[in-house]
Parts: C-alpha cells; structure tokens; sequence
C-alpha cells in the first residue's frame, strides 16, 4: 500500500518552502521532512498528533 503524503494548503505549494508531511500509516500517523521525502520519518499515534496540533495553535511553544 502506497501512502498518500499530503502538505498543509498553507504551505502554498512552493516545492522550496521547509515543510512536514503527513500521512495516514498502517502504523499510525506519519511525519516527514518535504525536501527529504526518502529520509527519516516519525510515526504518531493520532491522539498525539492531535495533542500536539493543539498545542501548537495554543501557543505553548511560541518565543517569548
């Protein structure tokens, strides 16, 4: 089974921006880099990424 790997509509399609991509994994969720789709990847369950999403829209990671 071939994994569709999707990046967000924010990223605008630009192939030169650093983006993740995601996709649905047999395993669970997967992560990767956009300008290394053939490197490493990071598997998640769905309720991490979840925590994690939300997390990040909260702002607990933003710079002071």
């Amino acid at each position: 089974m071939t994994s569709a790997w999707r990046k967000s509509s924010y990223s605008g399609g630009a192939t030169d921006e650093a983006c993740v991509e995601l996709a649905v994994l047999p395993e669970g969720i997967g992560v990767r880099d956009s300008k290394d789709p053939d490197g490493g990847r990071l598997v998640v369950y769905r309720a991490q990424l979840g925590s994690l999403l939300l997390a990040i829209k909260e702002g607990t990671f933003d710079r002071a």
